[in-house]
C-alpha cells in the first residue's frame, strides 16, 4: 500500500483544526459562565487535551479501533500504539499512516468529553472532574467508538452511518451531560439568582473558531482529500448557515436577535450535519440545519421551564442536535453523494431510517445509564460538587487560586 501524499497532508490539516476545536469550545463555554468562574470552565477543556491524550495512547485507541471483541469494544493488540506507525492500516485509511490516523481521531476523543462539561460547569470538584473524564472515555466514548467505526462494532454491521461523530460525540455527549445534570444537582440561587455571561465575545470567538475547526472534523473524517471532503465541507458550511439563520427568526419572534443565540444555533447546525455531511447533497444540509434550529430551540425552552440546571445546553444542542442529525442521515443520505454509505428514506430506503433510529436510541440508553452510574459512584466517594463557600466566591478561586480579571 503507497502513502498518498495529498491525503496525508490533508488529515494533519484536519488533525489541527480538530485540536483547536478544544480550546474553541473552552472559549465558547467559558463567555457563558459568570467571571468567578471563567478559568476554571476553561480549564475543563484544556486539561482533557493533556488527559486523553495520553490515555488515548496508552489504552484508548485500542478499546475503540483494536481487533472487535464480540462487537462491543476493541482487544488490546494496540495498546501504547503497539504496531501502530508509518504504514497504513487498511482497515481504516488505507493511503495515510496508520499513525495518522490514530492522532486525527485523537483529537474527537479529547473534544467529546469536553463538551459534557458544559453540563456541570461552576460547582464540580476539579479532582473529581478529572476522574470522571479519564472514566467516562474509557467506558463510554471509546466502546461507543468502536460500534460505530472499528470493525466489527456491533452498529457498524447494521449499516448504521455517522460520517464524522453525530452519534459517537454528540449524542453520547448530550445525553450524558443530562445524566451528569441530574446526579450533580443546580448551583445555589438557580432560577432566583441572575447569572451574568462574564464575555459574551469570547463566546462569539469561540462559536467562529468552532465553525472553522469542523471542516477538519467533518472534512477529515474522508480521509482523504477528495471529491468526499469536499461535499462534507460545503455542507458542513450550509448547514451551520441555515442553522444560524433560522435560529435569529425564532429570537426575533420572541424578542430581539440574540447574538448569544444567533451562535448557539450555527454552532447547532454544525451538529446536525456532524453524522450526514458525508452521504448528503448540499441542498439536504440546507433541510438538517433549518430543522436542527427549532429542535434545538425549543429543547432550551424546555429545560428552562423545568427544574434541570443543565447550565449552558449541552444536551438540547448537542444530543438532540445529534439526534436529528442521525435520524437525518436515514432521510437524505444518498450513495450519489457517496457509493461506500446508503440510500436513505427520499432515496427509497426506509430500512436506513430504521437503523438509524435503533442506534441513536441504543447509544442513549447506553451513554446515558453509564454516565449517571459513573457520576454517583463519584458523587458517594470523591463528591461531585465544591463546598457552598467556594461555590459563593467562584471556582477561579477556590479551585485554583487565580482570577481572570482584576
Amino acid at each position: 500500500m503507497d502513502i498518498n501524499a495529498g491525503d496525508t497532508a490533508w488529515i494533519l490539516i484536519a488533525t489541527a483544526l480538530v485540536l483547536m476545536m478544544t480550546p474553541a469550545l473552552a472559549f465558547f463555554y467559558g463567555g457563558m459562565v459568570r467571571k468567578k468562574n471563567l478559568l476554571s470552565t476553561l480549564n475543563l477543556s484544556f486539561m482533557n487535551m493533556g488527559l486523553i491524550s495520553i490515555q488515548w495512547i496508552l489504552f484508548g485507541y485500542t478499546i475503540a479501533f483494536g481487533s472487535s471483541v464480540g462487537g462491543f469494544f476493541g482487544g488490546p493488540q494496540f495498546l501504547g500504539l503497539n504496531g501502530v506507525g508509518a504504514a497504513p492500516n487498511p482497515d481504516y485509511a488505507a493511503t495515510i499512516p496508520h499513525l495518522a490516523f490514530a492522532g486525527y481521531q485523537m483529537m474527537f476523543a479529547i473534544i467529546t468529553p469536553a463538551l459534557i462539561t458544559g453540563a456541570f460547569v461552576e460547582r464540580v470538584r476539579f479532582k473529581t472532574f478529572l476522574v470522571f473524564s479519564l472514566l467516562w472515555a474509557t467506558l463510554v466514548y471509546d466502546p461507543v467508538a468502536h460500534w460505530v467505526w472499528g470493525v466489527g462494532g456491533i452498529l457498524r454491521q447494521t449499516g448504521a452511518l455517522d460520517f464524522a461523530g453525530g452519534a459517537v460525540v454528540h449524542i453520547t455527549a448530550g445525553f450524558s451531560a443530562l445524566a451528569f445534570a441530574r446526579v450533580i444537582g443546580p448551583r445555589k440561587g438557580f432560577g432566583r439568582v441572575t447569572a451574568e455571561p462574564a464575555n459574551i465575545p469570547f463566546t462569539v470567538l469561540g462559536a467562529g473558531l468552532l465553525w472553522m475547526g469542523w471542516f477538519g472534523f467533518n472534512g477529515g473524517s474522508a480521509l482523504a482529500a477528495n471529491g468526499l471532503a469536499v461535499n462534507a465541507v460545503v455542507t458542513t458550511n450550509t448547514a451551520a448557515a441555515a442553522a444560524g439563520l433560522v435560529w435569529m427568526f425564532l429570537s426575533w419572534r420572541d424578542n430581539k436577535p440574540s447574538v448569544l443565540g444567533i451562535v448557539t444555533g450555527m454552532v447547532v447546525g454544525l451538529v446536525a450535519i456532524t453524522p450526514a455531511a458525508g452521504y448528503v447533497t448540499p441542498l439536504a444540509a440546507i433541510f438538517i440545519g433549518a430543522i436542527a434550529a427549532p429542535i434545538s430551540y425549543y429543547a432550551i425552552k424546555f429545560r428552562q421551564k423545568s427544574s434541570l440546571d443543565e447550565s449552558l445546553d449541552v444536551w438540547a444542542c448537542h444530543g438532540m442536535g445529534g439526534l436529528w442529525g442521525a435520524i437525518a442521515t436515514g432521510l437524505f443520505a444518498t450513495t450519489e453523494v457517496n457509493s461506500a454509505g446508503a440510500n436513505g428514506l427520499f432515496y427509497g430506503n426506509f430500512n436506513q431510517l430504521i437503523v438509524q433510529i435503533v442506534a441513536s436510541v441504543a447509544v442513549i440508553v447506553f451513554a446515558y445509564v453509564v454516565t449517571y452510574l459513573i457520576a454517583t459512584v463519584l458523587k458517594r466517594t470523591m463528591g461531585l460538587r465544591v463546598a457552598d463557600n467556594e461555590e459563593e466566591v467562584g471556582l477561579d478561586i477556590s479551585e485554583h487560586g487565580e482570577r481572570a480579571y482584576a
